[in-house]
């Protein structure tokens, strides 16, 4: 699509002037498997929105099945990216009035789903069900760009000395918060997390942080298996042993409180199930299949809660960043930068390969 399309595409989407006439770099998702790094034109910030100079944008797992061409919600042309970090370098007229605490050239992450703030989850502070959610690096551009514009309101400042490399991570911490709070009283509980990814990793120090006794996570991949295990986790390797007999035996046969899948396919969702004791809770985070059959009669009969994760609250965001800020949760030291230009290709490592990689943050 050529550029003048995308922009016109872009411009009646988030409702703002295409441009001051600068020119910044974006990585744009074309088609799948196809991302590129061109010139578009610099956003302007409308009445009540922001413009932020990028320093950090992480790569979401959502993100690479979009990449990939399995999710719906993103439509190509798209500078995605959803998690970031960065510097105010505008502000639209509104904003002194509505958000006196912004000012220019304060460091800030934006909660990346905005909300009508009207509808009923929003008075019940759910705003992540927003019945017309929108989320950006999906429905307006992202942060795999130089600068993007947002409404204010989803601005955060980030703590007196954080870097836009901690506070880029604010968003799956606030993914690992909703779970942690989802799963309820874990205090001296044992728990099983499968899938260590970034939101595996990251609601494994949740739990631990909550008084977890022992958190086993199952996890196919050497190199985080490893991460998990310096984090506090009981690794269990599914390729030698079986995830469920593990649990089971360390459990002497009770299985665990709580279980979190991570992954979301059919084979781990009815692991989780056969693990979890009776009166336990299964929470449903993982996203790799849309749907599969689930062991109900089990569930039935243990009157095992299963319930879903989706975002975060605001207060679950919010409290990311004071966790991140406290020093009580991280992927460092398996963090790694890399330049804008290259995203491509950490998308091809992360979808076939990820090692020891907790997290790329890519650098405008």
């Amino acid at each position: 699509m050529p550029p003048s399309i995308m922009q016109a595409r872009n411009a009646k989407q988030i409702g703002y002037k295409t441009s001051r006439g600068d020119a910044m770099k974006a990585l744009v998702w074309e088609a799948a498997r196809t991302m590129t790094l061109r010139d578009e034109p610099e956003p302007t910030a409308a009445a009540d929105e922001i413009v932020v100079r990028v320093g950090h944008a992480g790569i979401c797992g959502s993100e690479l099945s979009g990449y990939l061409g399995h999710n719906a919600l993103r439509v190509p042309p798209l500078i995605m990216g959803h998690e970031f970090a960065g510097e105010i370098v505008d502000l639209g007229p509104l904003v002194p009035e509505l958000r006196p605490d912004l000012a220019l050239g304060a460091l800030v992450t934006l909660n990346p789903l905005w909300y009508c703030g009207d509808c009923q989850p929003c008075a019940a502070g759910l705003n992540q069900l927003c019945g017309t959610r929108r989320l950006i690096g999906a429905h307006r551009p992202g942060a795999f760009a130089e600068y993007l514009s947002a409404p204010a309101k989803l601005a955060l400042r980030l703590p007196e000395g954080m870097n836009t490399r901690t506070g880029a991570l604010t968003e799956p911490v606030g993914c690992a918060v909703r779970i942690a709070e989802l799963a309820g009283a874990v205090s001296d509980a044992d728990c099983l997390i499968i899938g260590a990814g970034p939101i595996g990793l990251l609601s494994l120090q949740m739990l631990r942080y909550q008084g977890a006794a022992r958190v086993f996570i199952a996890e196919i991949d050497e190199a985080r298996l490893a991460m998990a295990d310096v984090l506090g986790g009981i690794a269990i390797q599914p390729s030698e042993v079986d995830t469920v007999e593990a649990v089971l035996e360390a459990t002497d046969g009770a299985g665990v409180a709580v279980s979190i899948d991570a992954v979301g396919t059919a084979l781990t969702r009815e692991q989780c199930v056969a693990a979890t004791k009776a009166s336990g809770r299964l929470i449903l985070s993982g996203l790799h299949e849309e749907s599969s059959a689930m062991p109900v009669a089990a569930m039935i009969r243990g009157e095992i809660t299963a319930v879903g994760s989706f975002a975060y609250t605001p207060a679950n965001f919010a409290r990311a960043l004071e966790l991140l800020g406290a020093g009580a949760i991280r992927l460092d030291p398996w963090i790694h930068e890399a330049p804008l230009g290259e995203g491509g290709h950490w998308f091809e490592r992360l979808i076939e390969a990820p090692g020891d990689v907790s997290k790329v943050l890519l650098v405008p």
